[in-house]
């Protein structure tokens, strides 16, 4: 004689949405989009491709890079703003949400994402053509003096280069009116004017000059941070020639606004593993003259506190 054994109907339901629910919760299951505000080439594009390429591999589904350029970085920002808050869509970017939001280029600054994670920080470096008369950062005030008016300076409006500037006049005692500000739409259309020798100075970064660097096309300056970088080791920082000025470039991934917190936690995770790959770490470094440090979403959201308080302040002193 066979014993049956009867589940109760509120049980059975009761394990069914459990069942759910682990399937649900089965992120991700399809490809994550990974949208970057900018062309390719570029510093930001070069840095999330190669964490990026790494971070998947701890995850059961790719994460697809999409170049999504224009209106100043805000036409990529903005898409992923108003994407369904699913983890499936992110932004990768940097400090350029603030500053586009600051200059009046964007209504919305950070506090309209959830912070995923910070990956890197990348040094900022004035740079020049190789027979500019200046070869040293702290050469660049008495040229600006000697020459006020006549000083060409590239930069993207409203952008991290715009606002490294405005910093750096202040940490040099430089007039800020002694200067021109030539706006471009991207660094590579800088270099272009570089090159030709139609500006001055540009702010670069390894991503954007190392080549230059390498070729003796361009000749850096300096470097915005608190120690030599490998890659340049007989370039001083600003501060070892008297400008007290340490400035990076920070860029980290972003999630739309609402996004589940697991899910955020689970691609934080995968790019904290891709950081900590000394392939990847390596290539930073010494190629990218960037520092990785992944910093998780609850204290990447303070870190983003602090660094906007800082640009609002930098925002005072520029005339948009």
């Amino acid at each position: 004689m066979k014993t049956l054994f009867t589940i109760p109907a509120s049980f059975a339901a009761a394990l069914s949405l459990a069942s759910f629910g682990v399937m649900a919760d089965d992120f991700p299951e399809k490809d994550i989009r990974l949208i970057m505000p900018y062309g390719p080439g570029g510093a930001t594009d070069v840095i999330f491709r190669l964490v990026t390429q790494e971070a998947e591999k701890h995850l059961p589904a790719s994460i697809v890079p999409v170049n999504m350029p224009g209106a100043g970085a805000t036409r990529g920002s903005r898409e992923v703003k108003d994407s369904t808050p699913d983890g499936y869509t992110l932004l990768g970017s940097h400090d350029t949400i603030v500053t586009s939001y600051l200059s009046g280029m964007a209504d919305y600054s950070y506090d309209a994402f959830e912070p995923v994670a910070l990956l890197t920080q990348t040094a900022n470096i004035p740079a020049t053509y190789a027979d500019h008369s200046v070869k040293s950062a702290e050469d660049i005030a008495t040229y600006i003096e000697e020459n006020a008016g006549d000083v060409r300076i590239g930069m993207i409006p409203s952008s991290t280069d715009h606002f490294f500037w405005i910093q750096f006049f202040q940490a040099a005692g430089i007039d800020s009116d002694d200067v021109r500000l030539i706006g471009y739409p991207d660094t590579g259309s800088q270099v272009s004017a570089l090159l030709a020798k139609e500006i001055d100075f540009s702010m670069l970064d390894m991503p954007s000059g190392h080549s230059f660097f390498e070729s003796g096309e361009f000749l850096a300056l300096g470097v915005a941070y608190d120690e030599r970088l490998p890659a340049l080791p007989d370039t001083p920082t600003l501060v070892e020639v008297g400008i007290d000025f340490v400035d990076t470039t920070s860029r980290g991934v972003f999630a739309p606004k609402g996004t589940p917190e697991n899910h955020v936690q689970i691609i934080s995770d995968a790019y904290k593993a891709a950081l900590a790959e000394d392939s990847v770490i390596s290539r930073i470094e010494g190629e990218f003259g960037s520092t990785a440090n992944h910093i998780p979403p609850e204290s990447y959201k303070d870190y983003l506190k602090e660094n906007e308080a800082r640009l609002t302040e930098a925002a005072q002193n520029i005339d948009f």
